[in-house]
């Protein structure tokens, strides 16, 4: 009922009104898209009574995105827009040629649709994928300029070159970094893992090109593979068979079983870890059946430590620290370290081996050093007097569980620790601003002035001789003025003047950035505060 008398009302106020009155009412033209809802009739089909447009009304007209929203699918039922006014985004009366929708595909999050692009299609323009041929909906078809209907499947965009042979799931085998090579095929996982040779044969070898309605793919069902002679010719003539494998191993054709099989654990040497893939020519030379040297690794192995290993006149044999799985690696352990001449303490334990026993292009383990210079830079070189760390032991000062934990006792320099000295880091007063702002250690020739360190806060009520001493009136303990005595000044504090709080002879002045409290005065006589 209250709509009627609305669309009474507005239709008798556009006969009564003058058109001027008219395009009051009218925040300006639609654009035109919604140009088939001008007029004042029309009002109530996107507005509601006393309020701005609703969602439900714009949803009632855009079902494509009512449903997808319904669904919770798509770019606007993601948290960043759901929710939000239709308005917000999309507004009106700015004109016939004002774009509703103002889309900016070079910044677009593709992510926000549920579809992120990823590979090949971060790169590819918008209007390569949404085009009206790539969308199944039938009622999106009909719209000029959406970005919705899409599948998602590869076949909805790509031609299938396998020609329907290896179904429509692109994604099992392909990425959408590159199609060739399928990253995501595994022959390991197919009816026919590949072993041996079998790994370095191209693929265009088996899988051969075939045609289907006059097109051309390339086989990969359907193959016969059961037997060698599927694919491989019999250089035997048959004279032993089809069943290759009695004899050979994928492995080598030259390798005969009766040979490659031979159980090596029946002689002095049984064959283990990496022993098990040696050819036997490696080590037999001649027939197999001369007789080698076996007992030392150094036997058949070239001295990798270059004879720092040495014991008794003699290489120590690599099995004490190495093993058959690989050369890589070392069993030597923790404890064996300790029980040398530089058992690891604090952070040396956490250091990687070849930190100290890998600085150049080899390995080296004898004479390498064991005090702190030979491993470590001495930071402090010409900054600290050679008294306080005698032949640069950086140990006279530091720990080996952390660098930053320093045991030095400022009691034997010239300037003690005392009071809140002795709570603050050595970087408070050692490390000094340097050029462009980096920070430089500083130890020597420093001054034991408190000004060296902190500023004037009198701002120079207090020098004498270009000097602030600080302690005459200050301790160490804090900033307090504990040794200032008012009765040692030219005016004693007697009488009323003792009730008188500081600040009120003593006020606070600030000069722009400068602000210090006033303490000095050339005339004290009465008439110069009463």
């Amino acid at each position: 009922m209250g709509r009627t008398i609305l669309i009474l009302f507005l239709s008798m106020m556009g006969v009564l009104l003058p058109r001027k009155a008219g395009a009051q009412i009218s925040p300006g033209p639609l654009a035109q898209a919604h140009a088939h809802l001008e007029g004042m009739a029309n009002c109530t089909r996107c507005h509601s009574l006393g309020n701005k447009v609703t969602n439900e009304k714009c949803l009632a007209c855009h079902t494509p995105i009512r449903d997808r929203v319904s669904r919770n699918k798509g770019y606007h039922a993601g948290a960043e827009v759901k929710g939000k006014m239709c308005y917000t985004c999309h507004n009106d009366h700015h004109g016939r040629n004002f774009q509703i929708i103002r889309f900016d595909t070079e910044s677009f999050d593709h992510r926000k649709t549920g579809y992120p692009l990823e590979g090949k299609h971060s790169g590819a323009d918008c209007r390569s994928c949404h085009q009206q041929k790539y969308i199944s909906d039938p009622s999106l078809k009909k719209l000029k300029n959406t970005f919705l209907g899409l599948p998602v499947s590869c076949s909805s965009c790509h031609e299938d070159v396998h020609l329907g042979h290896l179904g429509k799931e692109c994604q099992e085998c392909h990425t959408p970094e590159q199609f060739s090579p399928a990253a995501r095929f595994d022959h390991q996982q197919s009816a026919f893992p590949l072993k041996g040779k079998h790994r370095q044969v191209k693929c265009e070898a088996c899988h051969k090109r075939s045609l289907k309605n006059d097109k051309a793919f390339t086989l990969y069902r359907g193959l016969k593979y059961q037997r060698c002679a599927d694919c491989h010719q019999d250089p035997h003539g048959g004279r032993f068979g089809q069943d290759c494998r009695q004899c050979h191993s994928e492995e080598s054709f030259t390798l005969v079983k009766g040979q490659g099989s031979f159980d090596h654990s029946r002689t002095r040497f049984p064959l283990e870890g990496r022993h098990e893939r040696v050819r036997c020519a490696d080590c037999h030379k001649g027939k197999l059946t001369d007789p080698l040297a076996f007992a030392r690794c150094t036997d058949c192995h070239k001295d990798y430590h270059q004879g720092d290993f040495v014991s008794e006149g003699a290489v120590t044999d690599c099995r004490e620290c190495h093993s058959v799985q690989g050369f890589a690696g070392s069993s030597f352990s923790i404890e064996r370290h300790q029980t040398g001449p530089f058992p690891l303490k604090g952070a040396h334990l956490a250091t990687p081996c070849l930190a100290c026993h890998k600085r150049g292009e080899s390995w080296k383990f004898r004479a390498v050093g064991q005090g702190c210079r030979d491993c470590h830079e001495d930071f402090h070189a010409g900054k600290i007097d050679a008294r306080y760390y005698p032949e640069q032991d950086c140990q006279s000062c530091h720990s080996e569980n952390s660098w930053r934990e320093i045991s030095f006792s400022h009691s034997v320099t010239r300037f003690p620790l005392e009071g809140k000295h002795a709570e603050a880091s050595c970087r408070q007063c050692h490390f000094r601003p340097g050029l462009g702002g980096v920070p430089v250690q500083t130890f020597q020739g420093l001054s034991a002035v408190c000004e060296n360190c902190h500023p004037d806060a009198h701002y120079a009520q207090f020098k004498v001789q270009d000097l602030t001493d600080c302690s005459r009136c200050h301790e160490p303990l804090d900033w307090l003025a504990r040794r200032f005595d008012h009765d040692r000044t030219r005016f004693p504090l007697e009488g009323r003047h003792l009730e008188v709080t500081c600040d009120k002879c003593h006020p606070r002045i600030t000069l722009g950035a400068i602000s210090y409290v006033r303490y000095k005065y050339e005339d004290v006589r009465c008439e110069n505060c009463h």
